[in-house]
């Protein structure tokens, strides 16, 4: 049986021994460290288990995690040994499904009923798919905004799925707020246990290679933070010597943790008109940016801002390795073409990048490759 861990500030350092979410200073809360070893084991839950801040229900889960650590072809123009961190393949095709998985082991321990979160996206199916595997309501909150169609993929696991009028921006804090009081547990975007399932990535990639840069697109910087929490508790147990260098990148037109890094900030201002493709880390005003910003100061880690049509030449070189990768998910290798043209990445390094999430969370702004129309009597002239 697991004990119960502390929770800590990673900001002011304050301590709780409650289920809080946030902080009283305003910032998110994270467990404290874990120490362990690997033990034999199918799934990262099994081979990671003193690594985790509660006893993950393995029966419920739906496989997701142990993704694949592809080789690419695409580093060699660079001179770098490039591997992708395929999490498209996760349950519903992105990497929010460790952290959802996670955080219902906690909801279904605690007897919650019903579990929500505040996502227009890859975090809303998440939530519904598992709320429905652990046998809890869900409840998702969504802008006003949001159309139809995006939400069906949320409503098929049977959610309760709310459009929010108003500012959206409040939403995530009200929800918080609202869920303590009826009684429904909030697995937003930088939910302790959330964080901590995102670690999984950390561990899975050591157990394969010792990588000298990770790159990870970074919106509410959940994400970013598991996966530096996760390389830290590999390095204080001893089963790593070095820690690799960790980029943030974020797209040029929401980049509020790359203006604030590049300014000299210690705190975030909201990122005032968001406009980029990559709709999936387009955070103005990340509700982990704090963290992650004092992550980067603290290890001397970079922040990288990349712009539409670099991602859109990023994903479409993906995709020639038959990897089809939402934008969000492509601006890891159009990083990478940047960092390594101007040196920052030397050659021969060995670099992961984290693909976040399925091309198919996002096709309004994919171009199609050519097709052919060929009457069949005139097949083989097509074929040639």
């Amino acid at each position: 049986m697991k004990t119960k861990p502390k929770l800590i500030c990673p900001i002011c350092g304050a301590e709780y021994n409650g289920p809080v979410q946030r902080c009283e200073c305003g910032e998110p809360v994270e467990f404290e460290p874990f120490k362990g070893e690997p033990y034999l084991g199918k799934t990262v839950w099994e081979r990671f288990y003193d690594f985790w801040p509660v006893e993950p229900e393995l029966e419920l889960s739906l496989g997701e995690g142990d993704t694949p650590l592809v080789r690419s072809k695409l580093g060699k123009e660079l001179g770098v040994k490039l591997y992708l961190k395929n999490e498209t393949v996760n349950p519903t095709w992105s990497f929010k499904d460790r952290g959802t998985f996670l955080a219902m082991s906690y909801a279904l321990k605690a007897d919650y009923k019903a579990v929500g979160t505040v996502s227009t996206g890859n975090m809303a199916a998440s939530v519904s798919a598992y709320a429905s595997r652990f046998g809890l309501n869900a409840k998702i909150l969504v802008s006003e905004k949001t159309g139809d169609e995006k939400l069906r993929a949320v409503s098929v696991y049977g959610a309760d799925v709310i459009r929010v009028k108003g500012d959206y921006g409040r939403l995530y804090f009200d929800s918080l707020k609202l869920g303590e009081r009826l009684g429904v547990y909030f697995i937003n975007s930088d939910n302790p246990f959330r964080v901590e399932g995102y670690k999984g990535i950390a561990f899975e990639i050591a157990e394969e290679v010792t990588p000298d840069y990770v790159l990870i697109p970074t919106s509410s910087g959940g994400l970013f933070r598991g996966i530096a929490k996760g390389f830290l508790e590999l390095r204080e147990s001893g089963l790593i010597e070095e820690l690799p260098v960790l980029v943030a990148v974020q797209a040029e037109g929401c980049s509020p943790i790359c203006r604030a890094f590049k300014e000299g900030k210690g705190r975030l201002e909201r990122f005032e008109n968001p406009k980029t493709i990559a709709q999936a880390i387009a955070n103005p005003y990340p509700p982990s940016g704090n963290a992650v910003l004092r992550l980067l100061r603290e290890f001397g880690w970079p922040c990288v801002s990349v712009g539409d049509e670099e991602i859109i030449g990023a994903q479409r070189e993906l995709a020639g390795e038959g990897l089809f990768v939402e934008p969000a998910s492509a601006t890891g290798m159009a990083a990478l073409e940047k960092l390594g043209e101007s040196g920052v990445i030397p050659e021969g390094s060995k670099v992961v990048s984290i693909l976040t999430g399925s091309g198919l969370k996002a096709l309004s702004h994919v171009e199609g490759g050519k097709i052919v129309e060929c009457p069949i009597d005139e097949l083989e002239n097509c074929l040639r």
